[in-house]
C-alpha cells in the first residue's frame, strides 16, 4: 500500500515523492464526484444513465480508495419493538446486535469495508424488527451513496448523518430515522495498525520493537520461503536508521514494500486464505480487515450475502446446518437451489428473489427429480396448461382486482408505483395492472441516437452469452436446448447458428411489457405452440426438461444494419395468460420502443444475435459465467455492435 513521504529521504536533485495514496483518493474522489454531477444532469436531460461497470472483484492499485469505517449508531423508530440493523455492500452484508431499546435503538455498531473508486459505493441500510423463531420483518431502510456521503465531509473525520428510513410498501412513507457516520482510514494508518498487530504477536518484551532473533520468529511464523531464505537481508531493509531494531512504522514500511514488490507472506495468518490472488495491494486490505478488531464500538457480524439471509431465524440456519437448504451465487442444479441470488446493476448489490417457500418446493419435486420428469410427462404439461388458461380468465375478471393490494404486500419493497403512468385506483383488473405503463421518464433509453449500441429489452433478470456452448455450460441444462430448437425451423436461418445470446427473465413483480433492443425492421412473426413450463432458474437449470425450446413462443425478426438479423423471443410460462405484440410485420422499430407485453406469470425474452455481431457489455459477461443473474432495467446499455466501430462510445469500451 501507499506510504507518506516521511518514510524516504530525498536527497539534493532528488524528484519530489509522489503524494500518498490518500491525498490521490481525495483527488479521484471529488473528480468522480463532478462526474457522477455532470452525468446526472445529463440524465435529466434525457440522455441514458451508465451501464455499470464489471463488478470488482479486487482492488486494482490505480483505483485503490481505501478502507471505509462505517459505524451505524442509533436510530429513532415510530413502532415500538426490538431491532437490528443490516448493511449491505456489494456482496457482502453485515448485521449489528438486536437493541434492547425498543423505541430508539442504539446500536454503534462499525464495519470497515474497502471503498474503491470503481467498485460498489450505494451501501443500503434494513432494519428488522424481530422474530426469534423465524424469520424477521423488514421496517425499514434506506440507500445511500457512500462517496456523496463522504465528499460532504472531511475524508478522515467522522461525522454523523441522520438518513430517513423507507417504508417497505410505500417510498413515500417513512417509518424513523437512522443515524450513520463513515469516513475513509488514511492508508498509511491502515498499514501501521496492521504492524502493530503483526509486530505485537512476537514482541516477547513489548517494547514495541523487534529484535533480529524477533523478527526471525516473525518470518518464520507468517513469512514464506523467500522470506525465510531472507530473513537477515530483510531485517537490514527495514532497519533504515540502522539502530539494529525495527520499530512498528519500519515494519509497515517493510510489509508495504514487499507485499506489492516481492510478497514475503502467502497466506492470511488469520483466515488462511492464499494472497496473490489479484495484486498485491489487495493481500494488505484483506490482512487488514482480517486483523482488524475496530476501535472499541461493536463490531457488526459479517459472513452474509444479503440482508434477507441476514435476517432469517434459527429455523432457516437449522435448515441450512442440515443441508435442506443452501445460500450462494451461482448455478444450484440439485436439490439445494433453494434461495435465487442476483447482482442489481445499479446498486452493485446482491438481492434475494422474493419467491414463496413452498412453490420452490413444489418446483424443485416436479422439475429437478426423475419423478418429476415422470409426472411431467404423463399429464402434468396439460395440467400446467389448462391452469395458466383459467388463471388468465380470472385475473382479466373485475373480481381480480382486490388481489392487487395483496400482490403489493408480497412484493414489497419491489414495485415501485411512483413510476406508474396511472394510479392503482384506475386498474379494473389485475391483468389491467399487470401489464401496467410506466411514465415515460422512468426509464430513459441509453445512447437514443446511436443504433449502434443495443439495450436491454426489459426489466429483468439478465444473462448473456456469447455462444450456445456457453449458454448451456454456465445456465441452461436441458439437454435438447439449441438455436434452431429455439427459433423453429421455419425461422431458423444459418446467420444466426452460433450466435451470441441474451436471456431476459421476468418475475412476477417485475414491469411487464418488453421493448425493442435494436432498431430495424420486423421481417415476421412465427408463433410456435408448446408447454407452459416455469421459467424460474430451478426449471432452466434442471437437465430434466427442456424449457425454452419446448414452451409456447412467438418469434420474430429484426433486420438491422448495426447487427445483421436479430431474433426476439417472446416465451410463454406457467400462468401467463397470452403475449400480445404491438408492432406488425414491416414495421420499422427503434430500440427502446415498447415491442408487446405478457399477462400475468413469469416470463421471458431471448435475443439471438448473428455470431460476431454484439460485444456484451463486460459487467454482464462476468456475472453469467459466474452462473449469476444481473438484475437490469429496460433501456440500459446492452452491448455494442462489433460493424459499427467508428460510432463506438468511449464510456462502453471496458
Amino acid at each position: 500500500m501507499g506510504h507518506s513521504a516521511s518514510r524516504h529521504n530525498n536527497g539534493a536533485g532528488a524528484e519530489p515523492p509522489l503524494p500518498s495514496r490518500f491525498a490521490r483518493f481525495r483527488t479521484r474522489l471529488r473528480l468522480r464526484h463532478r462526474h457522477s454531477a455532470r452525468d446526472s444532469d445529463r440524465d435529466r436531460d434525457g440522455a441514458a444513465a451508465d451501464s455499470g461497470s464489471r463488478p470488482a472483484v479486487a482492488v486494482a492499485a490505480d483505483e485503490f480508495a481505501g478502507i471505509a469505517r462505517i459505524r451505524i449508531v442509533k436510530a429513532d423508530m415510530r413502532l415500538k419493538d426490538k431491532f437490528f440493523a443490516c448493511l449491505s455492500l456489494g456482496e457482502r452484508t453485515y448485521r449489528t446486535e438486536t437493541s434492547d431499546n425498543t423505541h430508539r435503538p442504539v446500536w454503534n455498531s462499525e464495519k470497515k469495508v474497502v471503498v474503491e473508486t470503481n467498485g460498489p459505493h450505494i451501501a443500503r441500510i434494513s432494519v428488522f424488527e424481530t422474530n426469534r423463531f423465524s424469520k424477521n420483518t423488514l421496517v425499514g431502510y434506506c440507500e445511500v451513496d457512500l462517496f456523496d456521503l463522504l465528499t460532504k465531509q472531511d475524508l478522515d473525520k467522522e461525522h454523523i448523518e441522520d438518513l430517513a428510513l423507507l417504508d417497505p410498501s410505500s417510498s413515500t412513507n417513512t417509518m424513523g430515522t437512522i443515524s450513520i457516520s463513515c469516513h475513509i482510514e488514511d492508508p498509511v494508518e491502515t498499514e501501521q495498525s496492521f504492524a502493530r498487530r503483526v509486530l505485537a504477536i512476537v514482541d516477547y518484551n513489548e517494547d514495541g520493537k523487534l529484535s533480529l532473533s524477533e523478527f526471525s520468529d516473525l518470518m518464520k511464523a507468517f513469512g514464506n520461503g523467500l522470506a525465510v531464505n531472507k530473513i537477515e537481508e530483510l531485517f537490514r531493509q527495514a532497519d533504515t536508521n540502522g539502530d539494529d531494531i525495527v520499530d512498528m512504522d519500519e515494519l509497515a514500511a517493510l510489509l508495504a514494500d514487499q507485499q506489492e514488490k516481492e510478497p514475503i507472506i502467502s497466506n492470511c495468518p488469520v483466515c488462511g486464505e492464499s494472497l496473490g490472488k489479484y495484486d498485491n495491494i489487495n493481500d494488505m486490505i484483506h490482512m487488514t480487515l482480517c486483523f482488524d478488531e475496530g476501535t472499541g464500538n461493536q463490531i457488526m457480524t459479517g459472513g452474509f450475502l444479503t440482508d434477507k439471509q441476514a435476517s432469517y431465524g434459527w429455523m432457516f440456519k437449522l435448515s441450512e446446518w442440515a443441508n435442506f437448504s443452501s445460500y450462494d451465487v451461482g448455478l444450484r442444479s440439485g436439490s439445494t437451489a433453494s434461495h435465487i441470488l442476483v447482482f442489481d446493476r445499479r446498486t452493485k448489490r446482491l438481492v434475494e428473489e422474493a419467491i414463496d417457500g413452498k412453490i420452490v418446493l413444489s418446483m424443485r419435486a416436479l422439475y429437478q427429480s426423475k419423478v418429476g420428469l415422470t409426472l411431467i410427462d404423463t399429464g402434468v404439461k396439460d395440467i400446467l396448461k389448462n391452469l395458466s388458461e383459467k388463471q388468465g380468465k380470472k385475473m382479466n375478471s373485475p373480481e381480480s382486482a382486490k388481489d392487487i393490494p395483496k400482490f403489493l404486500e408480497l412484493f414489497m419493497g419491489q414495485i415501485n408505483m411512483d413510476e406508474t403512468k396511472d394510479p392503482i385506483e384506475s386498474f379494473k383488473t389485475f391483468n389491467d395492472f399487470f401489464v401496467r405503463q410506466l411514465k415515460p421518464s422512468a426509464r430513459p433509453i441509453a445512447y437514443n441516437d446511436q443504433n449502434s449500441i443495443a439495450t436491454c429489452a426489459a426489466d429483468c433478470r439478465l444473462m448473456a452469452f456469447s455462444s450456445v456452448d456457453e449458454s448451456t455450460r454456465f445456465w441452461v441444462k436441458g439437454r435438447k436446448f439449441s438455436i434452431e430448437g429455439l427459433l423453429g425451423a421455419d425461422v431458423h436461418c444459418n446467420e444466426l447458428n452460433n450466435g451470441s445470446l441474451v436471456i431476459f427473465r421476468l418475475a412476477p413483480q417485475d414491469y411487464h411489457r418488453f421493448h425493442v433492443p435494436v432498431s430495424g425492421t420486423v421481417e415476421k412473426f412465427v408463433e410456435i405452440p408448446g408447454c407452459l413450463y416455469t421459467v424460474n432458474p430451478i426449471a432452466v437449470n434442471s437437465k430434466y426438461c427442456n424449457v425454452f425450446t419446448e414452451n409456447k413462443r412467438v418469434v420474430s425478426i429484426i433486420s438491422t444494419s448495426e447487427f445483421g438479423k436479430v431474433a426476439f423471443v417472446a416465451i410463454g410460462a406457467t400462468m401467463v395468460g397470452s403475449i400480445t405484440f404491438l408492432k406488425e410485420k414491416g414495421d420499422y422499430v427503434h430500440k427502446g420502443d415498447e415491442f408487446g407485453y405478457f399477462s400475468f406469470g413469469g416470463s421471458t425474452v431471448i435475443c439471438v444475435f448473428e455470431k460476431d455481431a454484439i460485444q456484451f457489455d463486460a459487467d454482464l459477461l462476468a456475472n453469467s459465467e459466474r452462473s449469476l443473474e444481473t438484475l437490469v432495467q429496460v433501456g440500459t446499455t446492452l452491448g455494442i455492435s462489433k460493424r459499427k466501430k467508428e460510432l463506438q462510445v468511449p464510456e462502453l469500451q471496458k
